[in-house]
């Protein structure tokens, strides 16, 4: 279904779907190109829940039946995509999201002194965000970056080795 909203002076065409959350038009016009790409729509699922989270900065509840709808699956095989993948963000997270690398190879080479100093700095713990609502911190089990550990990933940047004391300016570049 679909209704009009009015902003600006003009009009604007938004698909409504489940638990009355609004899929932007431009948003299934790309899942339904994304889905039409493979003989199975499940396969679609990552990538248009990357496409909502773009959007939305994360994947709400009701975007799961919207994309469900809208794909033509079931909401359960979109929530346990949802779910598998640690990069699709089933509540809020700041601006910037800060992914630090707990592998083994990082542990080994200074995991636990930087998840020390950046959770003292910005005053967080896995999980959380920042107050201003700049950052979120968050474990993940592997960024792929083993010879350069410990590493961290900011949005989509990757750094490594990263020491306690390169974490001022490492910031400060993500306001």
């Amino acid at each position: 279904m679909s209704k009009v909203r009015s902003g600006a002076g003009r009009a604007s065409r938004i698909a409504t779907d489940g638990d009355g959350f609004e899929l932007h038009q431009e948003d299934r016009r790309a899942m339904l190109t994304e889905r039409d790409h493979y003989e199975q729509p499940q396969a679609a699922c990552i990538e248009a829940l990357k496409i909502v989270q773009r959007r939305h900065g994360w994947v709400p509840d009701g975007a799961i039946v919207a994309i469900a709808e809208a794909l033509g699956v079931g909401a359960g095989e979109v929530e346990g995509v949802a779910t598998f993948y640690s990069l699709i963000f089933r509540q809020p997270v700041g601006r910037h999201v800060i992914l630090l690398c707990d592998s083994s190879s990082c542990f080994l080479t200074g995991y636990e002194e930087l998840c020390e100093t950046l959770s003292e700095r910005l005053g967080i713990h896995f999980g959380q965000t920042t107050e201003d609502g700049r950052f979120t911190l968050l474990p993940v089990c592997c960024l792929g970056a083993c010879d350069r550990g410990p590493a961290m990933m900011i949005d989509n940047d990757t750094f490594g080795p990263v020491a306690g004391g390169d974490l001022g300016e490492l910031l400060e570049a993500y306001p």
